[in-house]
């Protein structure tokens, strides 16, 4: 009789699992597909757009301070949620109203986000598309009545399917839109959904003519271990964290400075723009916009244009960047930090005079783990984009920088579940902007410890 009922209980659960996944996959493949084509369509709108700049009978950026009052006006009048770097506020709309998100903030960021660009703000393509599939979900999960918990589940795969739509790295897409909520802690429930999400709008973004860009850095390792190799990688990691920390105090810095303005909204973002406008004309037109053409030299193995970038690129589109979003821009902010990290990379790899495509490979996917808090993602995107060969090189870069960049992130809504050090006392389980991190006595003390151990037995050598 127990035997009998054991077996009833497992075949229950089997064939619950079974409903389960069968739901999941039709859902998740649903909720891809809708996103992908939606998300297909902005990054066509986007490439028409910019190739709109051609007929101007003058530079593009001149219009920059009339963009930024446009967007700033919309965002505000119609669609505040839509404000910022996009996948900001999807983090907080899951955490805070169980996934709910107003349809307005689909056509709005769209429109801000191209205007944005076309005149030069220096913000990414990924904030929109997640916010575009997240919103998309949201509204998917309203019409048919979905309770709190699925409308989590659906719109965390509209978030994954729009990262993979946009960086056409499907795998890390779908993994970045899951990682990104929660420091430390992977919800295993939404991976499958997720993924499916990824795939799908991956595979629709395609049948749309959508091309991807995979960078070949030409680097075959060998299996002997290269002790200076693996030392400067690790030199690399504490580097590219130190950056990914510079970029988000920077960011933070430069937004909050910016909101004690005492200012008209309007007038603030017009001023911006001009500012904007001035640090062009000194330095040059290289750290507006998307930047990809820059991100392609560092990464490329042709030494005549990975050499030609200014070692300070990395500050340089970091100022541009947090101006752009400070004054009221709208945009993502991965593509900058891709830049950021790419060129940062570059740099490194010829202070150190090594193989500098690998470098600035390692830059790109370091600095995307210690500013967004997504070291898994970064693995496999690094895997995705540049090949096998630099998988192991690239974990090690990548946690190092993870944990170098402290309880910090470009994402504030962030929760904490994880401390990056025992010698720290952090708030778990609250937002990461909230974290505040203070050292404990014990790391000092073992510090002294092993210090004293150390001068003791050096006078004992002696003697």
């Amino acid at each position: 009789m127990r035997k009998k009922t054991r077996v009833r209980t497992h075949l229950t659960e089997q064939t619950i699992m079974f409903a389960t996944i069968t739901k999941w996959i039709l859902l998740s493949s649903i909720i891809g597909a809708m996103v992908g084509a939606m998300v297909s369509g902005f990054l066509k709108l986007l490439e028409y757009t910019q190739e709109l700049r051609a007929p101007l009978g003058f530079h593009y950026y001149y219009l920059l301070p009339f963009a930024l009052v446009f967007s700033v006006f919309m965002i505000k009048k119609f669609a505040p949620n839509a404000e910022g770097h996009g996948t900001e506020k999807v983090i907080e709309a899951i955490h805070k109203r169980s996934g709910k998100i107003d349809i307005a903030v689909i056509p709005i960021k769209v429109i801000t986000t191209l205007v944005t660009i076309f005149a030069g703000g220096s913000v990414g393509k990924e904030g929109p598309g997640a916010q575009i599939g997240a919103a998309t979900a949201s509204v998917f999960a309203g019409i048919f009545k979905f309770s709190d918990k699925d409308r989590k589940k659906v719109v965390m795969c509209g978030i994954s399917a729009g990262f993979a739509t946009v960086f056409g790295t499907p795998l890390a897409g779908a993994i970045f839109g899951v990682e990104i909520l929660i420091v430390g802690a992977l919800m295993y429930d939404i991976l499958l959904p997720s993924i499916i999400a990824g795939f799908t709008a991956f595979f629709v973004a395609r049948m749309f003519g959508i091309d991807y860009t995979y960078f070949d850095i030409a680097y075959y390792s060998t299996f002997h271990f290269n002790y200076i190799l693996i030392l400067k990688v690790i030199l690399g990691g504490i580097f590219f964290g130190l950056v990914a920390d510079f970029l988000i105090t920077t960011l933070t810095g430069f937004h909050e400075y910016i909101a004690s303005i005492k200012l008209h909204f309007l007038v603030k973002a017009f001023l911006g723009g001009l500012i904007i406008i001035g640090l062009t004309l000194i330095f040059g037109e290289h750290y507006l916009g998307l930047g990809f053409g820059t991100i392609k030299d560092a990464l490329s193995v042709n030494p005549h244009l990975n050499e030609n970038i200014p070692w300070y690129s990395f500050i340089l589109k970091t100022v541009f960047t947090s101006l752009s979003l400070g004054f009221g821009g709208s945009g993502g902010i991965i593509t900058p930090v891709f830049y950021v990290g790419a060129v940062s990379g570059n740099l490194f790899g010829h202070l150190v005079n090594d193989y500098v495509p690998l470098f600035a490979a390692l830059g790109f996917v370091s600095v995307l783990a210690g500013a967004a808090n997504a070291p898994i993602a970064a693995m496999i995107m690094a895997v995705e984009l540049f090949g096998v060969n630099v998988a192991h090189y690239a974990a090690l870069s990548i946690i190092i920088a993870f944990l170098m960049t402290g309880h910090r992130s470009v994402y504030p809504s962030q929760l904490l579940a994880m401390k990056k050090s025992d010698a720290l006392n952090v708030n778990l389980g609250e937002e990461i902007v909230n974290a505040r991190a203070t050292y404990t006595s014990r790391f000092f003390s073992n510090i002294q410890a092993i210090f004293r151990l150390i001068i003791h037995k050096l006078k004992h050598r002696k003697k």
